[in-house]
């Protein structure tokens, strides 16, 4: 991640724990684990896979995942978009995508579970 971007990430992130009178292990930096987040993104590799300068794989998906649910990463989009919008770098006529434009697979739209049953061949008659 650059310089920049970190810089409009940072404070749109949950604050950073570990300070004074808290107890245990310090918190891993925020930019660091995002970078393996990043990593994982990029090549599709499986979190066990993620290189030791990320910190523990462990510590990286737990913290993805624990974003997840909170809403922390829609929330980064949502502030994300706005910064951009008010910017004037987003043209909405083309970076919008609702369900008219992105077919559903076959599964998501309610099809039949399972493999259709075979008929039995019937004779035709002479």
């Amino acid at each position: 991640m650059t310089e920049e971007q970190w810089l409009r990430l940072e404070p749109l992130l949950p604050t950073q724990r570990g300070g004074p009178g808290r107890r245990g292990r310090p918190a891993k930096d925020h930019r660091t684990l995002i970078n393996g987040m990043l990593w994982i993104d990029k090549t599709g590799a499986p979190w066990r896979d993620l290189p030791e300068q990320y910190g523990p794989w462990q510590t990286v998906a737990t913290r993805f995942y624990r974003w997840t649910k909170r809403g922390v990463w829609q929330k980064i989009l949502e502030q994300l978009q706005q910064d951009a919008d008010a910017r004037g770098e987003v043209q909405w006529s083309i970076h919008y995508i609702d369900s008219s434009v992105v077919r559903a697979h076959q599964h998501a739209a309610g099809a039949k579970r399972g493999t259709p049953k075979s008929r039995p061949i019937q004779k035709m008659k002479p």
